[in-house]
């Protein structure tokens, strides 16, 4: 018998995948991975809640659970690694760097050693052949999250999710009394809970006020810190005037927000980028058409990649899409296939 180490959140998700594997006849070992446990800003991290939920689930499954702490691992590898890209005007995805530096890397090669055959996760993701792919249940896709985790662990990776529905998964928690079957799903930023990202990087980052300037140079309002806005973003600018602004660039060395009141501008609407840092699961092709979504839940769009050297590629859309943001991940497509991708730079 084949032993398979499920990662429990305290999710429902989570939860089901480890039912199924059951079903399938792996033995099943439960571990929570504890990787935050600091309360930020009088916001009070949910480890304990979650790791209740994940004791309350293995207990009913009838499994054992482990707990594995990678907090240092997490504040090195994700923590300091969005702080220190929101210092440089950009906006990270802590998410991807999660499953890359943690769950498929740290958790990986800890389950491998501990006697695990294979790890599986609560993610809606299939692996066909050594390749990563879109789930069925496509609103619910998570390989935007996943496409730089490493080739070479996929084999010993299990989705059990892949070919549910999030409807579906729900079914089979409260069919089964699943203890966590109407648990709300996760909301805010990864393993720290539901806390605003503002309260959450002025703890790190030391705000500084500073001025918002519109594209022909007339400042319009003051802000905190330029580190905490985002590009695109229209809420909570607070200017007046009654018609919207919208982020165009923003500048951590001056300490400067630059806006444009035009939402079709060329400085906030684009179709040409480049991607570094990449990771492929297939080496990309010059003259070949791909889908590329440059934010999670965003259109997938038509794009082409060109290599310039140095790992870098330049990336050309077909029309201009808004609000390209550095730091955050633009990943490619192949119908379901995921191709691969890399950071907006």
């Amino acid at each position: 018998m084949k032993t398979v180490y499920v990662g429990l959140s305290g999710g429902v998700d989570s939860a089901v995948a480890a039912y199924l594997l059951k079903q399938q006849d792996y033995n099943v070992v439960g571990v929570y991975m504890k990787n935050w446990s600091r309360d930020i800003g009088g916001h009070t991290c949910p480890w304990q809640e979650d790791l209740a939920s994940a004791r309350t689930v293995s207990a009913h499954l009838q499994i054992p659970l482990k707990i594995f702490d990678f907090e240092k691992q997490y504040s090195e590898s994700v923590a300091e690694y969005m702080i220190e890209t929101y210092k440089k005007g950009q906006t990270p995805n802590p998410d991807i760097m999660c499953n890359e530096k943690i769950k498929f890397d740290a958790f990986y090669a800890k389950c491998i050693a501990d006697g695990a055959d294979y790890i599986a996760t609560g993610h809606y993701a299939k692996i066909i052949s050594g390749g990563l792919a879109m789930a069925t249940d496509k609103s619910k896709d998570q390989t935007y999250f996943l496409y730089r985790i490493n080739p070479k662990v996929a084999s010993n990776v299990i989705f059990p999710l892949s070919d549910l529905t999030k409807k579906e998964v729900r079914a089979v928690a409260e069919k089964i009394n699943l203890p966590n079957h109407d648990r709300a799903d996760s909301q805010g930023l990864c393993f720290v809970g539901d806390i605003p990202m503002r309260d959450f990087l002025s703890e790190f980052i030391k705000p500084q006020k500073g001025k918002i300037i519109d594209d022909s140079g007339n400042e319009l309002a003051e802000h905190n810190g330029a580190f905490l806005y985002t590009i695109g973003q229209r809420h909570g600018l607070g200017i007046g005037g009654g018609q919207p602004y919208y982020v165009y660039a923003i500048d951590t060395a001056k300490n400067i927000v630059r806006v444009t009141s035009d939402e079709d501008s060329a400085l906030l609407n684009k179709k040409d980028f480049d991607i570094e840092d990449c990771k492929w699961w297939v080496e990309p092709k010059e003259d070949t058409k791909y889908m590329v979504r440059v934010r999670y839940r965003s259109e997938l769009k038509p794009a082409t990649i060109h290599p310039k050297g140095n790992g870098r590629y330049s990336v050309s859309l077909e029309k201009n899409e808004r609000a390209i943001a550095p730091g955050q991940s633009a990943v490619f497509y192949d119908g379901d296939t995921v191709v691969g991708g890399g950071i907006i730079s």
